[in-house]
């Protein structure tokens, strides 16, 4: 269920198919310095789940940190229905059945959310911002880059190696079309870049326990 990285930060995997491939997701949970608990990018919440997230406090936000991290949001609500709820702008047009509280993105950091900050990656589709844990030294993500050794699953096995991330981190070729603002993106990244973080959490693959900058520098060497 919940694996604890630091003090104070928490994930939970979960299966996730995705067009046939079975590229799993993870879910972040983040103490608050008021106490509170911050999910991000919500998974399925089974009753084991909840039950443990509930032992370690009580769920004051939920984010949805793309357009494309969503799915279980409304789900998230229902097990915690008086936490805030916050997702991109566009997303509240995309989800209209779920009743947002706020946007997330850098310009829009919510008071309780000292000792996080946030950076938006602008040029893309994904419409995605990552949160900086400060006192972890640890970056929360889901689609920045993949990050698989291989996989069990042939037809994600085949996906990884043609979009060239077989055994390595990086975006998947085939879905570069997703960055139409290239110049935008890359003044995005070397920001984010310059930030100090060691660990990196994605959703997709393994998580970078240690030398975090260098891999996703070099997941987006194609971009940088």
């Amino acid at each position: 269920m919940l694996e604890c990285l630091a003090e104070g930060l928490w994930v939970a995997s979960a299966p996730q198919v995705f067009l046939g491939l079975h590229l799993g997701t993870r879910m972040t949970v983040i103490r608050l310095e008021g106490g509170g608990l911050l999910l991000h990018s919500p998974i399925a919440m089974s009753p084991e789940l909840k039950s443990e997230i509930d032992r370690l406090g009580l769920v004051t936000h939920i984010v949805c940190p793309n357009l494309f991290h969503h799915l279980y949001a409304g789900d998230a609500k229902k097990a915690w229905p008086e936490a805030l709820m916050f997702g991109p702008e566009k997303l509240h047009r995309k989800r209209r059945d779920l009743s947002f509280d706020g946007v997330f993105g850098q310009s829009t950091p919510h008071p309780d959310w000292s000792g996080l900050r946030l950076v938006s990656i602008g040029g893309t589709m994904l419409g995605e911002t990552v949160i900086l844990h400060e006192a972890s030294g640890s970056l929360v993500s889901v689609d920045l880059i993949e990050n698989f050794t291989t996989s069990p699953h042939w037809f994600t096995r085949c996906y990884l190696k043609a979009s060239g991330v077989h055994g390595k981190p990086g975006w998947s070729r085939l879905a570069r079309w997703m960055y139409r603002d290239r110049k935008r993106a890359r003044t995005d990244f070397e920001r984010l870049l310059e930030l100090d973080f060691d660990r990196f959490v994605l959703a997709h693959g393994n998580i970078v326990e240690t030398g975090g900058q260098q891999t996703l520098r070099q997941g987006l060497d194609w971009l940088l």
